[in-house]
């Protein structure tokens, strides 16, 4: 029997890396689509060059999509690519769209042009809830997107439901909460938290410098989750499921938190606000009910927050230390 063969876009992320190596275990061929870039983004997954074959291509550039998609003939495409950051997506709305919407759109109509029988993964956003219009969220909450990042991720998302609907085509859909590891960038607030948390408690720095600590979100394991996400498109029917841990908690309770797993209470004497790192329209609260997962999929997150801080905080000790 052949094996699966998966190709992943996003691979040099934190999602991409953590799926790469959970496919690799269960026997898939792995495709990764890679960026090229003046200097190699290939920190997260050094580790599996030689087991994964490595195709150039852009989420912008629908020639070299097709070029990578015709190659590695998937199975399963896992699109995890995408402008990430919601601050920047501010800055750079145009680059967010493209990449994020009609990266998917190019990839869709790829697959629909070679005629293939494959499924196809998109990554969505609990950012599209924004200024939520019922707590919690699920598969069927109105979206009201805040950013142009959580407009890209909607319009994404209602691609995605057109060619399923038009076509046939086996697209499935995750709402992914929160998701954290000590693979996500150094832009984004958990990481820089712990990072700064760590680097305070080795006198190494004085201040960590932040914004909203008020947002409330729901924070998972973003290594949990990429086995949520497999499980997802291993589902017979195409689908639409919440990945989220039904908890929310605020910025300041990680800070408290990751301040205190290196055994300092006075948090508040080492940070702070710059009201700059708000975001011009903020999301205020952000809490999953993933029960259609629970009960179609099996499968809740074991990972809960606290546990989830000092794996992050842990994490940047050990890098000091080394």
């Amino acid at each position: 029997m052949s094996k699966k063969v998966a190709l992943v876009t996003g691979s040099n992320g934190q999602d991409g890396s953590f799926l790469m190596e959970l496919l690799l275990e269960k026997d898939y061929e792995v495709h990764a689509i890679t960026r090229r870039t003046s200097q190699p983004l290939h920190d997260n997954i050094k580790h599996l060059i030689g087991r994964i074959n490595l195709h150039p291509a852009d989420m912008t550039d629908a020639g070299s999509l097709r070029r990578a998609i015709q190659i590695s003939n998937p199975d399963e495409i896992y699109n995890l690519a995408g402008m990430s950051q919601v601050r920047w997506s501010y800055d750079v709305p145009s680059m967010t769209m493209d990449v994020n919407c009609t990266g998917l759109l190019r990839i869709i109509e790829a697959v629909r042009h070679f005629n293939m029988d494959c499924k196809i993964y998109q990554a969505c956003s609990s950012e599209m809830f924004g200024k939520v219009r019922e707590t919690p969220q699920t598969e069927t909450t109105p979206f009201y997107p805040r950013s142009p990042y959580g407009v890209s991720k909607a319009a994404a998302y209602y691609m995605a439901r057109v060619y399923r609907e038009s076509y046939g085509m086996k697209i499935y859909c995750g709402f992914l909460f929160n998701h954290e590891s000590p693979r996500r960038g150094e832009e984004f607030l958990t990481r820089k938290v712990a990072k700064a948390v760590a680097e305070i408690k080795n006198g190494l720095r004085e201040k960590i410098v932040l914004g909203n600590l008020d947002a409330k979100r729901d924070f998972g394991y973003a290594k949990e989750y990429v086995e949520w996400i497999w499980r997802i498109m291993q589902h017979p029917t195409p689908d639409d499921f919440v990945i989220a841990t039904g908890e929310t908690h605020s910025v300041q309770e990680f800070v408290e938190l990751a301040f205190k797993y290196v055994g300092i209470d006075n948090w508040k004497d080492y940070v702070e606000f710059d009201p700059n790192l708000m975001r011009p329209a903020e999301v205020d609260l952000l809490l999953g009910d993933a029960t259609k997962s629970k009960e179609i999929l099996g499968f809740e997150p074991k990972v809960k927050f606290k546990e989830l801080v000092g794996i992050m905080v842990q994490n940047e000790l050990d890098k000091l230390k080394k």
